[in-house]
């Protein structure tokens, strides 16, 4: 076995690796056939309408297949329990704040 496989980290990264390329690949090239026989209908007057939103929905989906490697080289999937943590501190240090205001402004109305 070698040491790739034997850290649990880098055997799950690999084994997601090979299971996008067997699924994504086929499902690339099939939607490409596919979006290829319909440029053909471009020509077509009957099916030339649907030709400009699907382009729409592609360079859409593209903007978001940018956006996410984006955040995957930036680190933004590394830890991602942390943000909730984050707001639960976050919701502690508001509500603290929010009672020492009203025990101040009940200290200046009792005087």
């Amino acid at each position: 076995m070698t040491a790739a496989l034997r850290n649990p980290t880098r055997r799950r990264l690999l084994t997601t690796a090979i299971l996008a390329a067997v699924i994504l690949v086929p499902a690339m090239l099939g939607f490409s056939k596919k979006f290829l026989e319909f440029l053909a209908l471009v020509g077509n007057e009957d099916g030339a309408f649907a030709v400009l939103p699907v382009l729409n929905y592609l360079l859409v989906s593209l903007g978001f297949v940018f956006l996410f490697g984006w955040a995957l080289l930036h680190g933004m999937f590394r830890n991602i329990e942390q943000p909730k943590f984050d707001m639960l501190a976050n919701e502690r240090r508001l509500d603290d704040e929010a009672r020492c205001e009203d025990e101040e402004a009940w200290d200046r109305e009792s005087f």
